[in-house]
């Protein structure tokens, strides 16, 4: 994944949410930090050890109270033309590595804690944020009776099946940034509410084709379950949405190999087993097993 960019801004005006300046207002000092994608792969950073204490002392448990009383962070999220300013406690924000990362950038003595996120979708912040102060996001899980798998609960601004994908994309957005962001139990959270959403072919060639566009390859835990639908029902799905079936294969070649590579398997197994039983109802009608010894060489009597 792309390692983000901290920039520091120097001295310009405070009043543009976006801008790139510290300036002194009465007694505040604003500062802000802007965090970009820049393609960078992680492993071009260089690593910054720090030596650890031998018996680094237990850090004192927080209650929520805590969190309440630590600065604001103000998050402009958006491009600059048409920016969101929201805000949280920048105790819950570390939880983040990400976030704990970029928050070590500010001065002491700044005032007002601002970091621009113009790459993020603003509704998957909210629900960061959400999870954030609550350990869930809406809309919530509704476990069913005896282990079954439930879905989520009712959304009225959402259709009861999901022709656009928007939906899946909803948690497929959580699922990436929460990626970003390092927290697990986000991107484990968003992955299982994604499989339980009522879609269209069209509405799931929507989140594959952005599952392919901003996962790595190697991710299978969100790609291989893409991969297996498309498989398993493309025979069927496909003459839904041929075009866009067609473009998909054409624009992600790997979603193409992945899906075909599936039905090939499968194609494989199936076969292996006919044989198989062939070749057991041949031994059955034979009166057993073939024999194994070694056919006579040309000559031998």
């Amino acid at each position: 994944m792309a390692s983000p960019e901290v920039r520091i801004s120097g001295p310009a005006s405070a009043e543009d949410l976006t801008g790139d300046d510290v300036e002194m207002v009465g007694s505040e000092v604003i500062e802000v930090i802007e965090v970009v994608d820049t393609g960078a792969a992680d492993g071009d950073e260089a690593e910054n050890g720090t030596a650890e204490a031998d018996e680094p002392k237990p850090e004192a448990q927080m209650i929520f109270v805590d969190y309440l009383k630590s600065p604001i962070v103000e998050l402009v999220i958006g491009p600059s033309d048409d920016p969101t300013l929201l805000t949280a406690h920048q105790a819950l924000l570390v939880q983040s590595p990400f976030f704990a990362d970029t928050v070590a950038q500010f001065s002491d003595d700044v005032t007002v804690r601002r970091i621009a996120l113009p790459d993020e979708h603003i509704d998957a912040i909210g629900c960061f944020l959400q999870y954030l102060y609550t350990g869930e996001y809406f809309p919530k899980r509704i476990e069913a009776k005896g282990g079954a798998q439930g879905g989520l609960e009712n959304d009225p601004s959402a259709p009861a099946v999901d022709d656009t994908g928007e939906q899946l994309l909803k948690h497929a957005r959580i699922y990436t940034l929460a990626d970003k962001l390092g927290i697990t139990a986000l991107k484990t959270l968003a992955h299982s509410k994604i499989h339980r959403i009522n879609s269209t072919a069209r509405g799931e060639i929507a989140y594959a084709r952005f599952v392919y566009a901003h996962t790595p390859r190697e991710d299978s835990t969100i790609r291989r379950p893409v991969a297996t639908f498309w498989a398993q029902r493309s025979h069927v799905l496909r003459h839904e949405a041929e075009d866009e079936f067609k473009r998909m294969c054409l624009e992600f070649p790997q979603f193409g190999f992945d899906v075909l590579s599936l039905v090939l398997d499968a194609k494989e197994k199936k076969g292996g087993a006919v044989e198989r039983e062939r070749e057991s109802q041949r031994e059955r009608e034979e009166g057993g097993p073939k024999s194994a010894r070694k056919r006579a060489r040309v000559g031998e009597r």
